[in-house]
């Protein structure tokens, strides 16, 4: 009797193993693990056309290594008058822009905790686009480079380490914002939830409790000085390959490039 039942659980085993066997090769060979083990921007490349966009395909340029070398990590917002207006805040890391979507922008003051939704990586090229996304199509709106300059991590900060915890503290020395900040991890609630962290002023010299809001104080472009409604007036536009962008133009007229420096403008005039 003892051996009938042994050998009666043993057959019970046995399939539940190669279940799990087969699970976890499903799982090595899914698109979501390929994705987070090939490449960086999978999910940026994705969504994106780059046969019918001028958008940063994102392949290695002489500029970003040399910009690797000098130790200098880029750092900017760029102000996007998207379905809703939001700012998207970038800082370069490990070859591309780590990225979160900010709703309500920056503040200066420690007591506004910014929502700040983490989206895909983006070519470090991408941040010197301002111009017009086509309606009906991926991020259809008005982009605005808002601000821009380098960041660091703070003293003692292992940047890999932190934001594997969900807290990464640094310092910007951008042309707007400047001083200590922090991107603070949400706890998830569901699975579903989206990647939520918190964009937080930390204490220092450049702290900001009254007054306008840094986002009300400047509202023009670091890089052109237009506002956005220039920008959008303009006729720079490039296009992606959003799914079911019926409303977008067969063909554009121009395709976006880097934005226009101030002194260009000056010169036209």
């Amino acid at each position: 009797m003892a051996k009938r039942a042994a050998k009666k659980a043993a057959r019970k085993r046995a399939p539940a193993k190669k279940k799990k066997a087969g699970t976890a090769k499903r799982r090595a060979s899914s698109p979501r693990s390929r994705v987070s083990a090939a490449d960086p921007l999978d999910h940026y490349k994705a969504k994106r056309d780059f046969k019918k966009t001028q958008e940063p395909s994102g392949e290695p340029s002489g500029a970003r290594r040399r910009v690797s070398k000098a130790g200098r990590l880029s750092y900017l917002i760029q102000k996007h008058d998207a379905s809703r207006l939001h700012y998207d805040f970038r800082l370069e890391w490990n070859g591309t822009l780590m990225s979160w979507a900010v709703p309500k922008g920056p503040s200066e003051n420690p007591d506004d905790k910014r929502l700040a939704v983490h989206v895909e990586n983006h070519p470090v090229d991408y941040g010197g686009f301002e111009g017009t996304i086509p309606q009906g199509e991926y991020g259809g709106g008005t982009v605005m480079l808002w601000d821009r300059g380098i960041w660091e991590p703070q003293e003692g900060v292992d940047v890999d380490a932190a934001l594997a915890k969900g807290k990464l503290a640094f310092i910007l020395h951008g042309e707007r914002l400047k001083g200590k900040w922090a991107l603070v991890r949400l706890r998830a609630r569901s699975p579903k939830d989206k990647d939520n962290w918190l964009l937080i002023k930390e204490l220092d010299d450049y702290v900001k409790r009254s007054g306008k809001l840094v986002t009300e104080r400047d509202v023009k472009s670091v890089a052109s000085g237009r506002s956005m409604n220039e920008i959008a007036g303009g006729r720079r536009v490039w296009h992606s390959n959003r799914k079911g962008r019926a409303a977008a133009a067969a063909a554009p007229e121009i395709l976006a490039g880097p934005a226009h420096r101030r002194s260009a403008q000056k010169k036209s005039r």
